[in-house]
């Protein structure tokens, strides 16, 4: 995409991110077929906003923006694994990627996915890990095509259904 550009999130942004994330999980969501209800609560984009700000103010989290033109259209979290069980000396997690349904199969994931894997380098990490709904289809092909592979675990999502994680051996530098 022409005139994008990746970049560190600050306050700034975080309207801009909760709309981003509020649209592209409506989209998955729908698409997965849960309930309505559980889509459209109303609670739900005051939590993503707090939950973003205490990321973006999380020393060892990274918030990072793709802005076309100056509008935020895509934003990704990464940092340490949240899972205590995960050693944290070889693995960065991929918190979430989320870009607007309305510029997807643009290459923005795929640039986003790339600042990731840089990261991997970066800190000598050999593994990255992420987590899918397992209804998301269309992101769990993403990764797939990025080489991530499902390790096996998963725990309890919306709708009756799972998240599932996936793994990335972080490429050699």
């Amino acid at each position: 995409m022409v005139n994008m550009s990746i970049q560190s999130a600050g306050s700034v942004h975080l309207d801009a991110i909760v709309d981003v994330h509020t649209q592209a999980r409506t989209a998955y969501y729908r698409a997965g077929r849960l309930p309505q209800a559980e889509v459209d609560d109303p609670g739900g984009p005051m939590r993503r906003r707090e939950g973003w700000a205490r990321c973006m103010e999380a020393d060892e989290k990274t918030v990072l923006c793709a802005l076309h033109e100056e509008t935020v259209v895509g934003v990704m979290a990464m940092g340490p694994p949240l899972r205590p069980e995960t050693d944290a000396a070889t693995v960065g997690e991929l918190y979430q990627i989320h870009v607007l349904p309305g510029h997807w199969g643009r290459g923005i994931g795929g640039r986003l996915h790339a600042a990731f894997v840089q990261f991997l380098r970066a800190t000598q990490l050999r593994t990255g890990q992420v987590e899918a709904w397992e209804q998301n289809h269309r992101a769990q092909a993403f990764y797939a095509r990025h080489g991530w592979k499902p390790d096996g675990y998963s725990r309890p999502g919306p709708g009756h259904s799972r998240y599932v994680r996936m793994r990335l051996r972080a490429p050699a530098v």
